[in-house]
């Protein structure tokens, strides 16, 4: 990756990103050096400004941002890398550096479904869903189906809060029922874009 220093006296800025949830995380800066240290460790390490040295994002606070991917602009005077942060990015104890929560709706769901992939391989003892995994196919699509029906009664009713549980009852098995046939969420919001795309 060849980046242009020469704009910013030997800098670029560095928009740090969630790779799940999208949310803009922190701006730094690097410079050669950090750019190579980044990409050797796989930790993001900027060009402090300030103390004019590298510092690896989480040296102190162990709140690292592992790389996922890194992206110079279309005027290589800029980067983009997406992360994945191991806790609060900003040093106030924020999510990000802009005050915002790094949680929302779809992160919390691709992560959930990662959650359940790692039960289906670790299966600990004390998990309801290692016992859906042990007692296998039939039962996990069976309580999809259990769920399913309890959603479309409480849609007759009035009740939200029971509305919005059995939603979340039939997303969680659906879930479970997708690790189990080692698909994913991402697979089916593959399929929802295809099509939304034609």
């Amino acid at each position: 990756m060849k980046l242009d220093f020469d704009k910013l006296n030997g800098l670029v800025p560095a928009v740090i990103q969630d790779n799940s949830s999208n949310k803009v995380l922190m701006l730094g800066f690097m410079n050669q050096e950090a750019l190579d240290k980044s990409v050797e460790t796989g930790l993001v390490t900027f060009f402090s400004r300030t103390k004019k040295r590298l510092w690896t994002k989480g040296e102190e606070s162990g709140n690292f941002l592992k790389i996922i991917e890194m992206t110079p602009d279309c005027d290589n005077d800029t980067l983009l890398i997406k992360v994945e942060p191991t806790g609060p990015v900003c040093h106030t104890g924020a999510d990000t550096c802009f005050n915002e929560t790094n949680n929302d709706g779809p992160a919390f769901l691709l992560s959930l479904q990662d959650l359940i992939h790692k039960r289906k391989l670790e299966m600990p003892p004390d998990s309801y869903t290692t016992r859906l995994f042990e007692k296998g196919m039939n039962k996990i699509a069976q309580k999809v189906g259990e769920e399913a029906v309890e959603l479309v009664i409480e849609a007759m009713d009035v009740n939200d809060e029971l509305l919005l549980n059995e939603a979340a009852d039939l997303m969680y098995h659906l879930l479970v029922l997708l690790s189990a046939r080692d698909k994913d969420i991402r697979d089916v919001l593959a399929v929802l874009e295809e099509r939304h795309n034609k």
